[in-house]
């Protein structure tokens, strides 16, 4: 009879698209197996049109609807890759599957936060996610990250201005929370400088300050923000000749497509492991610009409303000429 697995990741956009080699080398290493996946509602469709997970389970209103729905599953294995008190409870409740859990190394990111004291390995998060699988001898096989879009959610020629059909650099202007993200002073004068179309990237929550950065010119700068889902705008970031990008969601699914990348980081450091993944066999095609030897940084290993010291240097002193400089590089290549 063959295994069946259950993976977990309940958040976020990025936590989960890191997760894609676990399940395809699950997949194709342990062809019989079943594999399911849970996460919250908000993030189904993220997962929904990989075709290496035979299930989709989700978080709704119900905690214990969703349990129930388990329990009858019987799973023989759990791939906790979250790691916290909801999934405790998810592992206690099914009790007869063995579980496997992702070491998210808190209290070595708590010495780097507090007493900047960097005692974390060198190694990526997803080579820790891996690393759940290695008892049932699957291996990295060195393809990077997966993003699946359905026929659906992919945007039409028409759906863009015809300025830009022809090719445009993406830049996505927003984040998580706010010390992750560039001044929008800065990002109109990132924008300025770039002399190609530019698709402006970005939930509802970003379409003001969108709006306010493509005023400047609205034929070279589309503001999309707000106006796609999230898979439309996946789809938007795989046809993009080049990302530009704080530490997001979207910067792991342009690392998906394989997109070459300029990551901008604020209060969070790629000493965290979640830089742009590409995978062992594959072109590591992207650059970090960050203010390094800044005595508060990393303030935080996900980040505040607003800095906690109140300079907000790690955003303040980022040089927009570095970055334009790096985008005419890429475009030269």
């Amino acid at each position: 009879m063959a295994n069946k697995f259950l993976i977990i990741r309940f958040s976020s956009i990025g936590d989960i698209v890191l997760t894609t080699p676990v399940i395809r080398c699950l997949r194709k290493q342990l062809p019989d197996a079943e594999i399911h996946f849970l996460t919250k509602q908000v993030f189904r469709e993220i997962v929904a049109s990989n075709p290496y997970i035979n299930k989709v389970h989700t978080l709704g209103d119900s905690y214990e609807l969703m349990l129930h729905e388990l329990m009858v599953e019987e799973y023989d294995y759990i791939i906790d890759l979250h790691h916290n008190l909801r999934t405790l409870r998810v592992k206690k409740y099914l009790k007869k599957a063995k579980s496997f859990s992702f070491n998210k190394l808190n209290i070595e990111k708590f010495i780097y936060t507090n007493l900047k004291i960097n005692m974390l390995p060198k190694k990526h998060i997803v080579d820790r996610n891996l690393a759940t699988v290695s008892s049932f001898s699957v291996k990295d096989d060195g393809l990077g990250l997966d993003y699946f879009i359905p026929e659906r959610d992919k945007v039409k020629k028409d759906d863009i201005p015809t300025s830009h059909q022809l090719g445009f650099i993406g830049i996505v202007i927003g984040a998580a929370l706010a010390t992750k993200k560039m001044p929008l002073q800065k990002l109109v004068d990132l924008c300025a400088a770039i002399n190609h179309p530019i698709i402006l990237l970005g939930g509802k929550e970003d379409y003001e300050a969108g709006k306010a950065i493509a005023k400047q010119d609205e034929i070279k700068i589309y503001n999309a923000c707000g106006k796609f889902n999230l898979n439309e705008s996946a789809d938007l970031v795989s046809k993009a000749k080049l990302i530009v990008t704080h530490d997001t969601g979207l910067m792991h699914i342009a690392a998906a497509f394989q997109k070459p990348i300029i990551s901008v980081w604020g209060n969070t450091v790629t000493d965290f492991g979640m830089y742009p993944y590409y995978g062992k066999k594959n072109i590591q095609n992207f650059d970090v610009i960050e203010i390094n030897k800044l005595w508060c940084r990393p303030c935080s290993k996900i980040g505040y409303d607003k800095c906690p010291k109140g300079h907000f240097k790690c955003m303040q002193q980022i040089d927009v000429n570095e970055i334009v400089k790096l985008v005419k590089s890429y475009l030269n290549k």
